[in-house]
């Protein structure tokens, strides 16, 4: 008998799968820093594209990580408080910094919203002389702050579960 997937292991599932998938740009990234810095230094041939390539690549990485890491736990905490205390003190400190986090990432998504939008109505280009377009990357900002909303709904309902019950509720599935 299949196990039927909540909507929140959905979120768990599209978070994982967007944060691998930005992990492939940096291979990329390296390989272009790493010529970049060998036609500049060793040729004296410096590219432009190349720097804002990677400087692209990495703003996308960095953007769509955001909600992997917040599946992961892997974002900064202050950890020698926060394990010696219970699994409920732990959720319930954790919705209330939910809080905070919700409003900051929602004012993230509003302002993403219409910086998009503007860029995108100009079809907004850099000033640089490769003038490469900048829209699709600030599409990204509304994008991955609704990403990183949405696995924070998750992981406060998670909380508030084991705030609830006392014992620590994670995904239905195992995400590696």
């Amino acid at each position: 008998m299949r196990k039927r997937k909540s909507i929140l292991d959905a979120i768990d599932i599209v978070s994982d799968s967007v944060g691998k998938a930005a992990s492939l740009l940096i291979l990329p990234m390296i390989l272009l820093a790493v010529f970049g810095t060998l036609m500049r230094y060793a040729f004296n041939q410096p590219i432009i594209w190349i720097t804002e390539t990677v400087g692209f690549l990495f703003g996308t990485l960095f953007m769509l990580g955001g909600a992997y890491c917040l599946l992961h736990s892997a974002h900064v905490n202050v950890d020698i408080l926060y394990q010696r205390w219970s699994p409920r003190t732990r959720a319930i400190i954790d919705m209330i910094t939910y809080l905070l986090f919700f409003f900051v990432v929602g004012v993230l998504v509003w302002y993403g919203i219409r910086v998009a939008w503007r860029s995108i109505s100009v079809l907004e280009v850099d000033v640089t002389p490769w003038a490469p377009p900048l829209y699709p990357i600030k599409t990204l900002i509304p994008i991955a702050g609704l990403l990183l909303f949405l696995q924070g709904i998750v992981k406060f309902i998670r909380n508030l579960k084991t705030a609830v019950t006392g014992r620590e509720v994670t995904g239905s599935e195992e995400i590696s």
